[in-house]
């Protein structure tokens, strides 16, 4: 299989099914989107302080592959075999938040992302995920979309925003309120 195809040369591309749309389609930016979560949560796995959370970030990457595949699939057809996302998917976020919750401190107001390069690069995963749910959003507006993908990425961004406080914690980093100014 070659990387280059030389098919996308004029701004176009294939959705799984055969259907040409521009680069430039809700669709393929919703899923380039995940594609560029995946990255940053690639980056994430590879944080020392990660390490033992390296198995809960694999499987997240593998459910935005799932997320990018269908994301990628031309909308009613049934003919291209995809993963699925299911609702254990969420549960399982949910689960990885509430262990993670149960060792922080309550918050006692909004924090300022920061305090250890780490933890900037969860925030900045958190951040990609937020706007990858946005375009999923848009998408949605003009086209169907499995509401699970939503659902999850939702929750992600959840999961991403109390990993970087677990983070902070175990770094020792400093974790810095937001104080409105009056």
């Amino acid at each position: 299989m070659k990387v280059y195809t030389k098919t996308g040369d004029k701004g176009t591309t294939s959705l799984f099914g055969g259907l040409r749309v521009s680069k430039a389609h809700d669709r393929i930016n919703a899923y380039g989107t995940v594609d560029e979560l995946n990255s940053h949560i690639g980056l994430l796995r590879d944080q020392a302080v990660n390490g033992g959370r390296h198995d809960v970030l694999v499987e997240i990457q593998d459910r935005l592959f799932t997320v990018g595949s269908i994301l990628a699939t031309e909308p009613g057809n049934t003919k291209v075999k995809i993963p699925k996302l299911a609702e254990t998917d969420l549960t399982f976020l949910e689960e990885e938040i509430d262990k993670m919750d149960t060792e922080l401190e309550p918050m006692k107001s909004f924090i300022l992302p920061g305090g250890h390069q780490s933890v900037s690069f969860c925030h900045i995963a958190r951040c990609v995920c937020r706007r990858a749910e946005r375009l999923v959003i848009l998408l949605q507006e003009t086209e169907e979309v499995d509401q699970l993908v939503v659902q999850y990425l939702n929750r992600l961004s959840d999961y991403l925003f109390v990993l970087s406080r677990k983070m902070t914690a175990e770094l020792k980093a400093p974790e810095t309120p937001w104080v409105p100014r009056k």
